[in-house]
């Protein structure tokens, strides 16, 4: 019998949160994932803090509710931890690209195989309204009543910068297309990481912007490093440029967690540890 995937607990996201589509997107993958024979026991999702975090309290699998800025950490601990899991780590724009920032670098430095997906409102909504590491040049908030005189960086430049196998952009209006983004994500051995365009219905509602701007890329990436570092320029998150959706690169490299575990046991032992561990769960 296939389990309820989204629990009793009173959603508080506003009216319109770019949120909703994460989630219902994240529960018809979870569902494919069950209806193929899989178990959701050995799914994991992490969150950070921020609106976004809230997803672990709304659907109804393994989570794992981490500090600001650290949920990338937890994720790749408890990848090492039990490599036959499905690590899926939610994290924000402020969570990630600021406070997390090192942690995301590191991450596609080692290539451990977790799927990051950034929810990217580009501001801070939880505390209402301040600008984050995204947000565009002269962006009035709370704390900037006047305008922010800092330009924003450009994640998808960093990600590739940084070693990361799978970099993807996806929007929430464009959910058919996000979907087999994550899907693709999170079936890449080896980090993924999909920055996920999405609106802040109270503090940065931008969906005319992006509307107007969007445009899809096919689900495909290649493997042509230069040609996706072009791509990833041709929008800085401040321009008025188009904005390409979808795969900027893939490649397949040897996983962290793949190379870490040898260290300290052979193969023959780490397969017994992990069957042993599966089966005190039962």
């Amino acid at each position: 019998m296939t389990r309820s995937l989204i629990t009793g607990a009173q959603n508080t996201w506003c009216p319109g949160c770019g949120n909703f589509a994460i989630q219902h997107m994240l529960k018809n993958l979870l569902s494919d994932h069950e209806k193929g024979g899989k178990s959701l026991d050995d799914v994991v999702l992490v969150s950070g803090i921020g609106c976004h975090a809230k997803i672990a309290d709304y659907l109804n699998i393994n989570s794992f509710y981490s500090l600001h800025g650290r949920a990338i950490p937890v994720a790749t601990g408890i990848k090492l931890a039990n490599p036959a899991l499905t690590v899926i780590c939610c994290v924000g724009d402020g969570d990630a690209y600021a406070e997390g920032l090192d942690h995301l670098i590191f991450a596609a430095k080692r290539n451990i195989d977790i799927t990051v997906i950034v929810h990217n409102n580009r501001v801070y909504g939880l505390t209402t309204g301040q600008y984050t590491p995204t947000s565009p040049l002269g962006f009035k908030g709370r704390s900037t009543p006047a305008g922010t005189t800092e330009y924003p960086l450009n994640p998808v430049e960093l990600m590739l910068a940084s070693g990361a196998g799978f970099i993807a952009r996806g929007y929430t209006r464009k959910m058919e297309q996000l979907k087999e983004l994550i899907r693709s994500g999170i079936a890449h051995k080896g980090f993924a990481f999909i920055d996920v365009l999405q609106i802040c219905a109270s503090f940065f509602p931008a969906t005319d912007y992006y509307d107007s701007h969007v445009y899809e890329l096919p689900l495909t990436g290649s493997g042509d490093f230069e040609s996706a570092c072009t791509l990833a320029r041709e929008w800085d998150y401040n321009s008025d440029a188009r904005i390409a959706l979808g795969t900027f690169f893939t490649r397949k490299s040897p996983t962290f967690d793949e190379r870490m575990i040898p260290v300290f046991v052979g193969k023959e032992e780490r397969e017994r540890a992990i069957r042993e561990f599966l089966d005190a769960r039962m």
